[in-house]
């Protein structure tokens, strides 16, 4: 079962400097649109290249998609797991609760 982290806890993750690997599972159009800070593009439809693009299976990655119905990145982070990743983690709100909590995003539309 893959653990859920809040927003906060991911902001708090990214403030002090933690190591892990932030992962959007939108498609590239979304990813490239605008994206957290700092997170690399897996999209779903691709998670069976996960060992090219996180190679070490032992890394915390956080995985996210647009909102809370979105379905993606839930099932990418039970993929991950399924395939030998033990410190998955799963930010449920994605890009529209971090938007919502005023916290800045990176990509063609950036919005603080």
């Amino acid at each position: 079962m893959v653990k859920e982290i809040s927003w906060e806890e991911l902001k708090a993750k990214m403030e002090r400097g933690d190591d892990f690997v932030l992962v959007e599972a939108l498609s590239r159009r979304h990813y490239e649109s605008s994206h957290l800070p700092g997170a690399i593009n897996l999209p779903y439809e691709f998670v069976d290249d996960a060992e090219k693009v996180l190679p070490d299976k032992r890394a915390e990655i956080v995985v996210y998609c647009m909102n809370e119905e979105c379905e993606s990145s839930r099932e990418e982070a039970r993929e991950l797991e399924e395939v030998g990743y033990r410190r998955v983690l799963h930010y449920a709100g994605g890009k529209q609760g971090w938007i919502k909590a005023g916290l800045p995003m990176e990509g063609r539309r950036e919005s603080t």
